[in-house]
């Protein structure tokens, strides 16, 4: 694919055909992904890569204690929710998910159904934590670098026919995927990437969430109009 046809075509994907991912593969998408820049070129990132049992007893271990209402211990900081435009827009692409998947407001069981995906890393066969240390985590620099490393990773994945989410429920229960997925002390627990074979059956992943135009991101300093 062409860099243009990478970003435009890519979109989230919630729903997967169980079929293996080969490990030679997720490497030569990590080693496109790292080619992200870093301040300072310090790569903070770390990434645990999961699949087969280890994956299933931390979605089994998500799904257990939130049906239980055990509060969420999520390391990185969550901030307060989103409000005005960031929250309609949340609303938005909510709408557009439960419209596609046919989930009535009301139907309380479905609603909780597609939570409950979300602890499950979609069922993706893949699941990628992305870390950082615990030295560095009074740098604001960090999280701006894991997320430009978390961008290049789902576009690289996606050029290789690959689909992927962006995901923070499947790491909200930090003791689960701490201990399942062996993860050292010494890192701090900040995303995970559901990793994939695109299920083209499922209804969500036809969902493209719309984009604010540049006109209102950007303002031109300088420039003759």
């Amino acid at each position: 694919m062409q860099y243009d046809d990478v970003v435009r075509g890519r979109r989230s994907i919630r729903g997967y055909k169980p079929d293996p991912v080969p490990r030679e593969l997720i490497e030569e998408i990590l080693e496109l992904a790292m080619r992200a820049p870093s301040s300072m070129n310090s790569q903070p990132w770390n990434f645990t890569v999961l699949t087969g049992e280890p994956l299933d007893r931390i979605r089994a271990g998500n799904t257990e204690r939130n049906l239980a209402g055990v509060p969420h211990s999520r390391e990185f900081r969550i901030g307060q929710p989103f409000a005005g435009p960031h929250r309609e827009r949340q609303i938005t692409v909510a709408k557009q998910l439960f419209s596609a998947m046919g989930i009535a407001r009301d139907d309380q069981a479905k609603r909780q159904d597609w939570v409950l995906r979300g602890f499950r890393q979609f069922d993706a066969p893949v699941c990628i934590i992305i870390t950082y240390d615990r030295a560095l985590s009074d740098s604001d620099d960090t999280p701006f670098d894991c997320g430009a490393v978390t961008n290049a990773l789902v576009n690289a994945a996606w050029s290789r026919g690959l689909g992927a989410v962006i995901n923070s429920q499947g790491i909200m229960q930090s003791p689960v995927v701490r201990e399942h997925a062996g993860i050292a002390d010494d890192q701090v627990i900040m995303k995970a990437i559901a990793l994939g074979w695109p299920d083209d059956e499922f209804p969500a992943n036809a969902v493209v969430s719309e984009r604010k135009p540049v006109h209102e991101a950007a303002r031109f300093v300088g420039f003759d109009r």
